[in-house]
């Protein structure tokens, strides 16, 4: 099994502060595994909601696999997220809290062969903080430059 698909999420490391994250397996159907292992995946404008005692991710693009009409999946639809009970409650709870929510950041095929989501609970940032991160990053890139 090649371990090699991997799917992330740049923009929730600039538009969040990342506070924890989880790995969590996904509800799919075949057609959709087969087309994450296609690389036909993307998550960039995913998020995750609690739907009754269920967590959803929602906005997660997965792409029609093939050509076959009998066995298509809905490419945007909400998929149920597999955790434990203890970690559903804790999430719950800390939701509570003003500008916290659940970002999907990386969607990759685990060793055993399934696929797997890495969500982090996250805290919005402010346009200051945003431009901090930006400078931090030409920084980083200016110094790399001058070690070559």
């Amino acid at each position: 099994m090649s371990n090699k698909i991997e799917v992330k999420n740049k923009r929730a490391g600039f538009e969040y502060h990342l506070l924890d994250t989880y790995e969590c397996g996904l509800v799919l159907m075949g057609s959709e595994i087969k087309s994450i292992r296609n690389n036909g995946a993307t998550i960039g404008e995913a998020f995750c909601a609690f739907v009754g005692n269920d967590l959803m991710v929602r906005g997660m693009q997965i792409n029609p696999y093939g050509s076959n009409p009998h066995f298509v999946h809905e490419p945007k639809r909400d998929r149920k997220l597999l955790l434990h009970q203890k970690e559903l409650d804790k999430l719950r709870k800390k939701l509570r809290d003003t500008g916290m929510t659940i970002v999907p950041t990386r969607l990759f095929i685990a060793s055993n062969g399934f696929a797997k989501l890495e969500i982090a609970l996250a805290k919005g940032k402010k346009m200051f903080d945003k431009r901090e991160s930006l400078k931090a990053k030409d920084v980083q890139r200016d110094m790399d430059r001058d070690d070559r």
